[in-house]
C-alpha cells in the first residue's frame, strides 16, 4: 500500500446519474468509478468522497435526492465526506488540512464534471503542492452546445497532461506506485 496515496472522488452524486438527464457515457463512467473504488478499498488506501451543495433550484440541493452521493458508490466506514460550494474543493472544504493530518502526498482524482470541479480540484491540488493521477477516463460531464462531453473530456486531459500523470481507471494500481 502506498500510504502517502488516497482517492478522492469528485461529486458522483445521484443526479449525476440521474437516468432523465444523466452526464454522457454515465453507465460505464459509473462501472469504472465503481471499480476504482473497491480497488483502492482492497489497498487500503484512504478514500475522500466530495459532495457538492447546489443553490436553490439546482439538481444538488442539499438534503435533495440528487445530492445523495450515488448508491453504488456510497462511503463506507471511515470514509470521510466532504461538502463543498465552490468548484475546487480546496477552496470551501477542510481538504487541505484532512490531507496533511493523514499524511498524504498524492491524489488520485476521479468524478464530475470534468471542465468544472475535476479540473478545479485538479488544479487546487497542484497549486498547494500535491501529486495527481487523474483517471483519464474516470471523469465526465455533460455535451453542451458547442462541444460534445468526449471533446470536453479530452481538453481537460490536454490541458492538465503537462502537470499530472494521466492513466485510464483500470490501469491505476494502489499497490504500485510506479502508475502514480
Amino acid at each position: 500500500m502506498n500510504s502517502g496515496s488516497g482517492l478522492l472522488l469528485v461529486d458522483v452524486q445521484a443526479n449525476m446519474f440521474d437516468p432523465a438527464s444523466p452526464v454522457a457515457g454515465a453507465a460505464p463512467l459509473l462501472g469504472r468509478l465503481r471499480d476504482l473504488l473497491q480497488r483502492a478499498r482492497r489497498a487500503g488506501v484512504p478514500v475522500i468522497f466530495v459532495r457538492n451543495c447546489g443553490s436553490a433550484g439546482d439538481p444538488d440541493v442539499p438534503g435533495s435526492p440528487g445530492w445523495q452521493l450515488h448508491a453504488e458508490l456510497a462511503p463506507g466506514d471511515g470514509e470521510l465526506i466532504l461538502d463543498k460550494t465552490t468548484c475546487n474543493t480546496f477552496a470551501s472544504t477542510e481538504l487541505a488540512a484532512v490531507l496533511e493530518s493523514s499524511r498524504l502526498t498524492h491524489l488520485v482524482i476521479a468524478g464530475l464534471q470534468s471542465e468544472y470541479c475535476i479540473r478545479e480540484t485538479t488544479l487546487g491540488a497542484l497549486e498547494v503542492g500535491y501529486g495527481v493521477t487523474l483517471a483519464s477516463d474516470g471523469h465526465g460531464t455533460y455535451d453542451s452546445r458547442d462541444r460534445n462531453a468526449a471533446t470536453i473530456v479530452a481538453a481537460v486531459n490536454d490541458e492538465l497532461s503537462s502537470r499530472v500523470t494521466l492513466v485510464p481507471a483500470e490501469k491505476i494500481s494502489f499497490v504500485d506506485q510506479r502508475t502514480f
